[in-house]
This record gives structure tokens, sequence and C-alpha cells, in this order.
């Protein structure tokens, strides 16, 4: 299906039409060819759920000197995911995604990574706080056949983290081909917890993806649509079709969505709630009960459910109030149903506790000691009117500082907002207290339209005058196209130094 160029609406085209102006000419007006209108898809009650979905195996690192040392691999590989032939897909350590890996707070670890790649790539552990030369963003590349051994000691709360590719004009290609995985964080008042926690029985990592496949197979990049590319077939973990046979009266469900533009309002198809326990960036203070909860692209939520033996139910995407207009919200999947992943429970289930009433301290960051605020408009594939300049600093962070950044979409696409290295809060939504299950520790927000959002985050730790990290959008097409900006983090009255870029060795 085609698609306008931005900056020409579906309203211009209908004008230019009403003109007199033929196919052809508007094609060539808009550089493509003509607009279609994208219905919705509903895929409720059609999904053949019939594969069991695949757990990410979990990685085990080599100790070296007390630091925890895990081998990583890109590769290239063959995927048999639909009926007719094979796809070609990316991962680590295998043909598609790759392992889960898994430190504890305090613990030192190291990353030894290896492109075997065709072309260059990174790896950006999103959602850790970690020194900017280890970030795994644009100025880390790592050429075909080149290695890169980042490290750094692991120090935050428990949480649900992962690690994706991030080069910059090719992140959406890379993570649609199939490269990522989760990064789990644990720590001692999490540990502490009644909590299921039994890796890939009661706790269970579900990264979902679309995807687009042709007759035979093989994955297909689609049309942008000016927002990425909205595929029609979900992946969990990759796997299509996916059943989870449920073991334990609650079970966790670490959801991530790892899609490159897709959003997802995840609930069950019977309209049970479940417990949100934690965000981005770790627990909440409490378990927060809901029926249904939104993800936008990089996002993450921990949700517990709590079944009876021998039912099934499905997790279930649906219809999603992104503030934009109808057609656009068709176009952008917005309008979709999607059947996500069948659980099934066993005639007899594992006893499990109640869930604590209480989860984690979380202190508030205190908005009267912010030492800057400052302001991010996201529009038209910028950033305060800004695309992305490998070689310029957009922003200089002082170290030891908290700073308050009010950030808004001031375009009627859908946007969300993500910033390496730190966690935030977030103090207001257009003035108002946030959805509790915002509450907690963030590090990606979706942005509607025309709201703002005020956010709040403490800089700790690690400075690096000639390094940045970055803020961008997460829809992927988005940040590609240069809606992405660059900060570093300096010691109190250093300036900024000449941007360096590692390519690997």
């Amino acid at each position: 299906m085609s698609r306008p160029s931005p900056g020409v609406s579906r309203r211009a085209l209908l004008r230019l039409g009403a003109l007199g102006v033929g196919a052809g000419a508007i094609a060539s007006v808009t550089g493509c060819d003509i607009f279609e209108p994208r219905g919705p898809i509903d895929t409720s009650g059609t999904v053949d759920f019939r594969n069991p979905l695949r757990i990410p195996e979990l990685a085990r690192p080599t100790r070296r000197d007390g630091v925890a040392v895990f081998d990583l691999t890109a590769q290239a590989g063959r995927t048999a995911l639909m009926p007719g032939g094979d796809a070609e897909t990316w991962g680590i350590n295998g043909p598609l995604l790759g392992p889960t890996l898994r430190a504890r707070r305090g613990e030192t670890v190291r990353i030894d990574f290896t492109n075997r790649l065709d072309e260059a790539t990174t790896l950006h552990w999103h959602g850790m706080h970690l020194p900017a030369a280890a970030d795994g963003g644009p100025h880390q590349m790592v050429p075909p056949g080149g290695g890169w051994s980042p490290s750094w000691r692991v120090d935050q709360p428990a949480a649900t983290l992962w690690y994706h590719p991030h080069p910059h004009g090719k992140t959406e290609r890379h993570v649609y081909r199939g490269m990522g995985g989760l990064f789990i964080v644990d720590d001692d008042e999490e540990s502490a917890l009644d909590l299921p926690r039994e890796y890939g029985v009661d706790d269970v990592p579900v990264i979902v993806q679309d995807k687009t496949f042709d007759a035979k197979g093989r994955l297909l990049e689609t049309s942008r649509r000016d927002n990425g590319m909205v595929g029609d077939t979900i992946l969990v973990n990759g796997t299509v079709g996916p059943v989870l046979d449920v073991t334990a009266e609650r079970t966790r469900l670490r959801l991530l969505n790892a899609s490159t533009a897709r959003s997802y309002a995840l609930g069950f198809a019977d309209g049970r709630g479940f417990a949100v326990i934690a965000s981005d960036g770790g627990l909440l203070r409490a378990p927060v009960e809901m029926t249904r909860v939104l993800l936008t692209p990089g996002e993450r939520v921990e949700i517990v459910v709590t079944m009876a033996a021998g039912e099934t139910t499905t997790l279930r995407s649906y219809p999603q109030q992104l503030g934009l207009a109808a057609g656009r919200e068709r176009s952008v999947g917005a309008a979709d149903t999607l059947d996500v992943l069948l659980l099934r429970a066993a005639t007899r289930l594992t006893p499990a506790a109640a869930l604590p009433t209480r989860l984690a301290r979380i202190d508030a960051l205190d908005p009267s000691s912010a030492a800057a605020t400052r302001q991010f408009e996201l529009r038209n594939n910028l950033i305060n009117r800004q695309a992305m300049d490998m070689n310029r600093i957009d922003t200089v962070v002082t170290v030891d500082t908290t700073e308050i950044w009010e950030v808004w979409n001031g375009h009627h696409q859908p946007h969300n907002f993500h910033v390496h290295d730190v966690q935030f809060q977030v103090l207001s939504v257009d003035g108002r207290d946030p959805a509790p299950e915002l509450a907690g520790w963030k590090d990606t927000i979706y942005l509607p339209p025309e709201v703002r959002f005020r956010l709040i985050m403490r800089f700790t730790e690690y400075t690096d005058p000639a390094v940045p990290y970055m803020y961008h959008c997460h829809l992927l097409w988005h940040e590609d196209q240069g809606m992405m900006g660059q900060f570093v983090v300096v010691e109190p009255g250093q300036a900024p130094g000449v941007l360096h870029h590692d390519h690997g060795g």
C-alpha cells in the first residue's frame, strides 16, 4: 500500500483531484503512488494458536576476575515462521532475536560482541544506566567482522530492560529483521517479594512484534506510511500463533513492545483484569489493577495474571485512542484488533500467594531542586526544528544535577520519547497527575498530539564530554529520519569536547 510524502495531506490530495490533476501528476507531486486509506485489521478469534511459545534461553556468562562476561554474536540466518518457506532474519547467537541477559545490581558485566553481519551495526542497552561509551548508540558502530567489549557496573533497581541495534538511519530495518532481546536486572528488594519468578515457567518474557510476510513465508519490508512499517502478523518471542501453557495460578508476563512502529493496547479477550507491577524502570509502589495497558514501541510493563485450572484466555491488542484523526489512526494500526498470545492453563496449577500490597519504595525527585528546565518539541521528524546531526551536541548536562524536561508532540502523528542513560519520573500530563501505571520509573513515554509532559530526571555518576547519549522518538522510522538529538554529561564547568566516533575493531 502506498502513502503520501511528508507535508502532503490526504485532504491536499483530494483537493488536487478536485482540480482535475490526474493520478500521474499527483504521484509526481508526492514522489510516490496514490494514497489508499488502510482499513482496520481484526484477527480476534481467527488466529491458529498451535505453536508452543518459544522462551528465549538465558545467556550463561563466564566469570573472569569477578566480571560476568556475556558472548554475543550478530548473525544472519533463516527462520521458518510462516507456511510456504523460510524468512531471512537476523539474530544474536541464533537466526532470530537473542538470549535473555540477566545480572544483579552491583554486578560488573562485560559484553563481548562480535558482528558477523555483512554491514555495520550496534547493540544499545535500552533503559540501562551506564557510561556513554558503553551505551551502544550510533557512535559505537561495529563493522562487519569487528568486535566491541563494553563493560559497566549494574547500578539500578530490578527491571525488565532490553537490547537492540541503534545504527543511525538504519535502526528500523535492523530491529525489524529480528535483532534484540531482554536484559533483566535483579536486586535484593525485588527478590524479597513473593512474586512469580521462575524464568520461562511462571515468569515469562513476552516480546511482541509485528511483521509482514509474502506467500512464500519471506519477510517483507512494507511502505512506511509516514509512520514506519506496520505489519499484519503478530509474533511473540519470534513465534507465530503462540501458545503459553500456564502451570501456576499466577503468571508474571514481562511485556515488551519490540515493534518498530505499532502500538498495542493489551488486555484479555474475556475482559479479566490483571495487576501491573512494574513499568520500564522497575517495580511500581503498589500493584495497579487494570484491564488494558498501552505499550508504544520500546516500552515495557510487567503484569501478573491469575488463572483457574483448565481455562484459556487470549492476550489481545485492542484499538487505541492515540489522539489522532480517524484516518491517521487507521493508517498506523491503532484501529486494529489483534490476537497476540493464547494462555492455556493446565488441569492442575501450582498454588501462588496473594500479590504483595506494597512493591517498591520510589523516592520522588524534587522539582524545586531542578538545575534546568528544558523544552523539546517533536514535529515533522525534527526535535526543536532540528534533524539529528552526529557531529552536533544539542544539550549539555552537568553531572549530579536534576533537570525537568518539558516534552510535547506538535504534530498530528504518533510519537513517543525515549531518553538514554536515565530513568525519569512523570511530573504531570497537561498539568494533571500521571495515571497510576505511569507513576514509576520510565525511559519511554507516549506523546499524544498537543499534550505537554513534564519529566524529571537526575544525571549521576558518568561523564564524558566527547561521547553523547541520545534522546529520540522510538517509532524507529521517525528516529531514522532525524527525530533524534544528542546530549553529553559533563563535570561542573567542563565544556563539551569534539564528538568521538568509535567504529569498533
